[in-house]
């Protein structure tokens, strides 16, 4: 019997102009710049993380910014469609106010009885903000414990699915709360509802006018994956689409429940790779979207203080040698710019 996930943890998408990119996730979104690396496979791009106060799993989204060829992507079936973000009720009129004033095109709808605001990144990448109040979702730094064991890999962050940064631009009673949801676009339901339910513990929730809602058997923030049906052709990664979309994993223990869970179901999942941050697996879904199970620990505080991430480029141990190379190879980067 397989494990129940705890939900997501983070999403990977490809961004072009390395700039633009921080700049938005931060000046305009509030969300910290946590962890500046490199593509661990493909050491000429960097591999940006943006977060809560601390990058806590559930609340991360990041991105290789592809400078070399720029190759756009295509969006289409098999890929993530869009991100969502928790915020508060009453910080939707802040929320549209504030893109609106940053020349976002907002479109606001309602969707199983709850507010969203529906734009897209500078790259063209689809999000939302959902106002969903939960009073788990959200905290002070100071009152949520943050605790890692990196010997068992477990890891305790208390109740709270996001924790508020002092130094954003956005008040902290409006900042992002971690994730809603993900919405995936297959050519066919059934074949990646079957993953969900019988690999990673996912619940058939509801279905509203063609998108069918599923949440981890742990419930909570971060806990619903959507899935809606497309008649498009499979989709081309590139600039401007979602690489990947990674669920939560307690444990190594738990992550090698789920990989052999995955090869039961007749999936292909990797070995574990050692992601500095976390240990991953990675698997491709029937409908064609990757996922990654990645599990709690060590987390971003495994090479910088927790006062210092994301305010320098970070080499995994087995990249240090080469740091000259690598650094005169990447792009130019200031670092986010914020103006209020």
């Amino acid at each position: 019997m397989t494990p129940d996930t705890p939900g997501l943890h983070h999403v990977t998408a490809i961004a072009g102009d390395p700039q633009r990119n921080a700049d938005f996730y931060v000046d305009t979104l509030g969300l910290r710049f946590v962890k500046r690396t490199v593509n661990h496979d493909d050491t000429g791009s960097y591999h940006f993380y943006f977060g809560d106060e601390g990058g806590m799993p559930g609340t991360t989204i990041t991105f290789f910014p592809w400078t070399d060829d720029g190759r756009q992507g295509e969006f289409g079936a098999g890929q993530a469609q869009a991100t969502a973000y928790r915020i508060p009720t009453e910080s939707v009129d802040y929320w549209r106010d504030r893109l609106e004033d940053r020349d976002v095109d907002v479109t606001e709808t309602e969707r199983f009885g709850e507010t969203v605001l529906a734009f897209a990144d500078p790259d063209g990448i689809g999000l939302e903000l959902v106002a969903a109040d939960d009073e788990t979702a959200h905290g002070d730094p100071d009152e949520v414990g943050t605790e890692i064991d990196v010997g068992d890999g477990t890891i305790d962050h208390g109740d709270s699915i996001a924790t508020t940064w002092s130094a954003s631009p956005v008040p902290a009673e409006h900042q992002l709360r971690g994730f809603h949801n993900v919405t995936l676009a297959v050519s066919g339901i059934q074949p990646t509802a079957a993953v969900l339910t019988d690999v990673l513990g996912y619940e058939r929730e509801n279905e509203v006018d063609g998108r069918h809602r599923f949440r981890s058997a742990t419930g909570g923030p971060a806990s619903i994956v959507d899935l809606v049906e497309t008649d498009a052709n499979r989709g081309r990664t590139g600039v401007g689409t979602v690489h990947h979309v990674a669920f939560k994993a307690r444990d190594l223990e738990e992550q090698e429940r789920w990989r052999e869970a995955y090869a039961d179901h007749g999936l292909s999942p990797s070995e574990v790779i050692d992601r500095k941050y976390f240990r991953s697996i990675y698997a491709r879904e029937p409908g064609g979207v990757l996922f990654e199970m990645a599990t709690m620990a060590p987390g971003f505080t495994e090479d910088e203080d927790r006062e210092e991430l994301g305010s320098s480029l970070v080499l995994p141990d087995r990249l240090e040698a080469e740091r000259e190379r690598i650094e005169a190879r990447l792009p130019e980067f200031d670092g986010p710019s914020v103006e209020n």
